[in-house]
């Protein structure tokens, strides 16, 4: 019997009409995650400088692990020997991991995290980062790739990556796809949303016959993932043809202009289930966690908080700044004055600033802190702001001030 449940608690569309956001509750076998939720990136089973207790004690309700980086190191067999993977990284709560089709994509290319790119003139079928070599081959069975860390040639399918997964041993794990950069033709668009359909199906009957098989093991929930780039009646279609599959729940997936998130996300959510959780994949910035709230996303994950957190950028109320400017070096209060977390009750920005112009290791750890925090923080007080009927006044009120210093 599942242990995965979702249900809606409130939705906007009972005082905003025009609004598709809600807020919900899952319940997983490691524990409940109420949505909206930020679920922080632990790509390596960690989130980097920070221990599992610290991402508890900051508010997290989840982590979100990569398969492909674990199913290379240290191997997705020794996380299962080890009991899964919140036995091995001591984390108590729900935990995610994703398909490993976009870093697939992502290092297979070499854009690496940057997908979204400027496409007017430029699209084509072969693409590739200026300077980089292919290591990844994608046709209709799967994906065979090199390692990034050996050269090693590697095979991925559909059934690869619902075993490597399921000896993973996440809560919720997302059905393998073929993710694109906004540069593909569409043509290629296409052909990549029928593939990632195919494999689905395949994805679900893999996955069926291992939860079977591994009954020893608490149960996985499975979301589709749905693909179709900037095209409104490829996302839609996408998303249809996931609806009808016995699917746990959705992420939306793939390249996406940052000034056209909320319509594309908007196209895919009306066409999924009320009833089963969406979560985003890869967006984590203030305006856009908004935006995709009001148009009907659940959870969201993204490297950004503690990416930036450790080349010394951290955000505030009043925006996001860097600490190793001259003008931190004697400012002896916290980061942001209204933040709650471990690193503003504590320390000063001249203290920040010493241990990133030191080098010294905590410095990545007290920002990380502190960025992780934030966030989370932002998005329990977007569904604090739907559940009391204030969310477009709270969205003027916080992005007012967050862009005011730059204008934005």
């Amino acid at each position: 019997m599942s242990d995965f449940r979702f249900r809606v608690t409130t939705a906007m569309a009972e005082t905003s009409p025009t609004a598709i956001g809600r807020t919900g509750v899952i319940t997983t076998p490691h524990g409940e995650i109420k949505t909206p939720a930020f679920i922080p990136v632990g790509t390596k089973a960690t989130v980097k400088s920070v221990l599992p207790e610290a991402v508890s004690a900051l508010g997290a309700q989840a982590v979100l692990a990569n398969a492909y980086h674990l199913y290379l190191q240290p191997g997705s067999d020794l996380i299962d020997e080890a009991g899964g993977l919140g036995a091995f990284m001591n984390w108590r709560g729900p935990t995610f991991t994703d398909s490993g089709g976009f870093q697939v994509l992502s290092l297979g290319v070499g854009f690496k995290k940057v997908l979204a790119m400027d496409v007017r003139g430029h699209q084509n079928d072969d693409v590739m980062a200026p300077g980089k070599d292919r290591l990844a081959h994608v046709d209709d069975d799967g994906v065979t790739f090199k390692s990034h860390l050996d050269g090693s040639m590697h095979r991925f399918s559909a059934e690869v990556s619902m075993r490597v997964q399921h000896e993973i041993g996440a809560d919720i794990i997302f059905a393998f796809d073929e993710c694109t950069t906004l540069l593909n033709t569409r043509g290629y668009q296409e052909l990549a949303v029928r593939r990632t359909y195919e494999w689905a199906q395949r994805c679900i009957a893999e996955h069926q016959r291992l939860t079977q098989v591994r009954d020893h093991r608490p149960y996985q929930a499975l979301f589709g993932v749905v693909q179709g780039a900037q095209y409104e009646d490829l996302r839609r279609s996408a998303a249809h043809g996931l609806a009808a599959l016995d699917f746990d729940g959705f992420g939306i997936g793939g390249a996406i202009e940052k000034d056209r998130l909320g319509e594309i996300v908007r196209w895919v959510n009306e066409e999924l289930p009320e009833g089963k959780p969406r979560h985003l994949l890869g967006i984590g910035e203030p305006d856009d966690l908004f935006t995709a709230i009001e148009c009907g996303a659940d959870t969201f994950d993204c490297v950004s908080p503690s990416r930036v957190a450790r080349n010394s950028a951290v955000y505030s109320r009043d925006g996001r700044f860097n600490l190793l400017t001259s003008k931190n070096r004697r400012a002896f209060s916290p980061i942001d004055e209204e933040c709650d977390c471990y690193t503003c009750t504590n320390f000063t920005r001249a203290y920040l600033h010493h241990l990133f112009k030191s080098k010294e290791m905590i410095s990545a750890t007290l920002a990380t802190i502190h960025n992780e925090r934030f966030i989370v923080r932002l998005v329990d007080s977007i569904r604090e702001s739907i559940d009391g009927g204030y969310f477009y006044e709270y969205q003027k009120e916080f992005l007012g001030r967050y862009y005011a210093a730059t204008g934005a």
